[in-house]
């Protein structure tokens, strides 16, 4: 009678964890530097990591798997690159370490790093999962007099759910510097939505963390001033049953991720 009661015990909890739902799984985007000189070189780097409710910070969940995403760098003139084939694995193992590519920028103005994925996940449940990322990046002729006005951080790409900064996240930027977005899913506005501003340095609480979490007003906007430098990861997360063939659910994250210097090289404040 124990070994039927041992047996199904466990039954009971191997069954719990592989139907379990996952914590949602995001991508994002990031450079080492946020300016550089015209003619130098800027490393992209395409992570994954778990930024669900439990766990929302910027540790590395696993390494993404590059079918159906996409990584590309839009220069000021609206020239496109394709860098997704020239990415690099840093890790030994195919769920270790992330993504990098090296890309160099001669072009002076604002250049954004955009990247989606579009695929069919399984966590319980078939689920459609419907990811965007951006970071931004500046080339100046000069790190001695960096233009302030840049054009192009505002664009729409059109993803299913996506963060579009309202002020230049590049230029000026430093600590007290206002970060101002719009959400939007589908190309509308997304009211009353959590976003997420985290940065590198913290960890989350489990609820809602009013140090650095927003709801977006009717207009789909939220806002959130640095009080240090540091990399901030902005997070936005819907789920619905929007289901299809194949599926029966549909996921959608999006991320913008900000490199805050300390001191602003743009106005040295």
């Amino acid at each position: 009678m124990r070994l039927f009661f041992n047996r199904l015990c466990l039954l009971v909890v191997t069954n719990m964890l592989f139907s379990a739902p996952a914590s949602a799984h995001d991508t994002w985007v990031q450079t080492n530097t946020n300016l550089i000189r015209s003619g130098d070189a800027v490393h992209i780097d395409l992570m994954l990591g778990n930024h669900g409710n439990e766990h929302r910070d910027f540790k590395l969940a696993s390494k993404m798997t590059l079918d159906g995403c996409s990584l590309r760098v839009i220069a000021p003139s609206g020239k496109r690159y394709d860098v997704k084939d020239r990415l690099i694995d840093t890790g030994y193992t195919p769920k270790e370490g992330f993504w990098t590519s090296r890309f160099v920028a001669s072009e002076p103005g604002l250049y954004v790093v955009e990247h989606s994925v579009d695929k069919l996940v399984n966590h319980g449940k078939a689920a459609r999962s419907l990811k965007s990322a951006k970071t931004m990046f500046v080339v100046s002729k000069s790190l001695d007099k960096v233009p302030q006005n840049h054009t192009g951080f505002d664009r729409v790409f059109g993803h299913a759910l996506e963060i579009i900064p309202i002020t230049n996240p590049v230029t000026p930027m430093g600590p007290g510097q206002k970060l101002a977005v719009k959400l939007l899913l589908k190309g509308q506005p997304l009211a009353n939505s959590q976003v997420s501003f985290i940065p590198r340095s913290e960890s989350l609480t489990e609820d809602f963390d009013a140090r650095f979490e927003r709801k977006t007003d009717a207009n789909g906007h939220a806002h959130f001033t640095p009080k240090i430098g540091d990399y901030y990861l902005i997070v936005a997360h819907l789920k619905t049953d929007e289901s299809g063939e194949g599926f029966e659910a549909t996921s959608y994250s999006a991320t913008l991720t900000v490199f805050v210097p300390e001191i602003c090289p743009c106005c040295g404040e």
